[in-house]
């Protein structure tokens, strides 16, 4: 039985493959060893459906019975307090995984974000403003890399926070922004080494495949 519905493009050029957010969600729902579906919309023609299940057109968003949610923040919360699965179920425990959660779509994901758009359109001229939005990741990726000097997961035992982060940090490594944060790099090398993960994303480079 189908219990989770993921949201997403039926196809998304090379690029961005592998990437793509609902991977967080595969991911998420692999390693709760909850079954789910994957329904596609149009990456070409955004259509009012999608619209009606994502405001801003895009993807992922998750559907749970009558409950649709979009944001991958979101919908891994939704997952993971639907399913007791991913985070700790005392408030001590619940409140470190949900401030890291944030902490990964907020403060490291929002400076990693304007790094790797200059990167994909290859625009590299050192501006003042692009050596300040670099600045600004370098100090974000130090704080995150001390953290984790001396731990493995962010708060405890692996949670959706790690899902999170992993999936940002990645993004920033493949432009090489974690060649000076080795904590950050071996971070996401154990978090990607997990089965879950590779089904996950294997799954999602499969899927865009047999649209091609």
């Amino acid at each position: 039985m189908v219990d989770y519905t993921i949201g997403t493009f039926d196809w998304v050029p090379d690029l961005p493959r592998g990437y793509v957010r609902d991977i967080r969600l595969r991911w998420a729902l692999e390693e709760a060893g909850l079954p789910y579906g994957v329904a596609t919309t149009p990456f070409r023609d955004r259509t009012d459906d999608h619209f009606r299940h994502q405001p801003f057109g895009q993807v992922p968003w998750l559907s749970h019975g009558e409950i649709s949610i979009f944001e991958s923040g979101a919908d891994l919360l939704h997952i993971a307090e639907s399913s007791g699965k991913l985070m700790p179920e005392d408030a001590m425990g619940r409140s470190s995984v949900i401030k890291w959660l944030f902490a990964a779509l907020n403060s490291v994901e929002m400076a990693v974000l304007p790094f790797t758009i200059f990167k994909f359109t290859g625009d590299e001229a050192q501006t003042p403003g692009r050596q300040a939005l670099d600045g600004f990741l370098a100090a974000r990726l130090g704080h995150v890399d001390a953290y984790l000097a001396h731990r493995e997961w962010l708060a405890g035992a692996f949670s959706i926070a790690d899902i999170v982060m992993v999936d940002v940090l990645r993004l920033a490594d493949r432009f090489d922004a974690l060649e000076d944060h080795p904590n950050c790099r071996a971070y996401v090398e154990r978090a990607t080494t997990r089965p879950a993960f590779k089904k996950a994303l294997q799954d999602q480079l499969d899927h865009f495949a047999a649209a091609d």
